[in-house]
């Protein structure tokens, strides 16, 4: 019991830290901008009186950096599982429910998904939220995942009228603040290499990525995984993004040691639909089913929502 309070303060303070943030974010985004004319990007113009204060520069100019990442590279939408090589910031929430060994479910509320910025050109960071997991087992077993955190650097990039391709280095790191049930138990660091590359309407996005525990060269639990991740996606009718991805993931050691596990994923998002300003809105649904055998998970629904702005 004192555990599970610790944490629930220890989540508390988080979400004191990260929502006022997003929600000031937001309302600047919201809020009407003024472009210059002939502006292709919709970059909000510079309108303000010059201020000597470089924090006060670096906060006003935020929206105009953001425009002028995105506009060097490609507009492709973001998969439903892989992580895209793109930069992007947005609000995302997603809700997975999953058929495991034994016959039970295991619901995940969030996924550990959260807020996504661009803090400086070619850089992104993703601070995901702690999602709240469910087992149907007896007794029901429930409880919060770690906190996790992402790190972009674009290294390469061209939008559609230069090349249509990204290249993108990763960081992630894994906090073991969760439940007993579903942390991982040990620090995580996550480095990946992401690409894409688009012809028209088509575009293929890909990572490739380890996962390297803090507990040396003893490689329980879950090991050191490899995950590598491909999404072929189309767009359709401006809005409309049908997809198939490979997920695929092999554990050389650990608990999981000499197995492999392969997802092949249909999906359909639709997005970035206008809502106001510069926010919309992008949503969807897949189905993850393992395609080979004695997987960890057998089939995972998966729901996307996401507010970029």
């Amino acid at each position: 019991m004192k555990n599970t309070k610790k944490r629930y303060l220890t989540l508390h303070r988080k979400l004191k830290l990260t929502l006022p943030l997003t929600a000031a974010t937001l309302l600047a985004a919201v809020a009407p901008a003024q472009t210059t004319p002939g502006g292709g990007n919709g970059a909000p113009a510079n309108t303000s009186p010059t201020s000597t204060s470089p924090v006060g520069d670096y906060f006003s100019n935020w929206f105009t950096r953001v425009s002028a990442t995105r506009a060097e590279q490609p507009h492709w939408i973001t998969p439903l599982a892989t992580v895209t090589p793109r930069l992007e910031e947005e609000l995302r929430y997603d809700q997975t429910w999953s058929a495991v060994p034994g016959g039970h479910s295991l619901d995940n509320y969030d996924s550990g998904k959260g807020v996504e910025l661009i803090p400086c050109e070619k850089v992104e960071l993703i601070i995901g939220l702690p999602a709240w997991e469910s087992e149907n087992t007896k007794p029901v077993k429930s409880g919060w995942s770690d906190q996790s955190f992402l790190l972009k650097y674009r290294l390469l990039s061209a939008n559609e009228e230069n090349g249509d391709y990204i290249l993108t280095a990763f960081l992630g790191v894994g906090v073991p603040d969760g439940s007993d049930d579903y942390s991982a138990h040990y620090y995580t660091v996550t480095p990946t290499i992401a690409g894409g590359k688009g012809w028209g309407d088509f575009d293929i996005q890909s990572t490739l990525g380890v996962s390297i525990p803090d507990n040396g060269g003893e490689r329980i639990g879950a090991g050191t995984p490899l995950a590598w991740n491909t999404a072929f996606q189309c767009r359709v009718m401006k809005y409309f993004s049908p997809e198939v991805e490979a997920n695929y993931t092999y554990w050389p050691d650990g608990e999981h040691e000499g197995k492999s596990q392969l997802f092949l994923t249909p999906s359909l998002l639709i997005g970035r639909l206008p809502i106001a300003g510069r926010v919309g809105l992008t949503f969807g649904a897949g189905v993850q089913v393992a395609v080979t055998e004695k997987p960890l998970d057998h089939r995972n629904i998966v729901l996307t929502a996401r507010l970029p702005f």
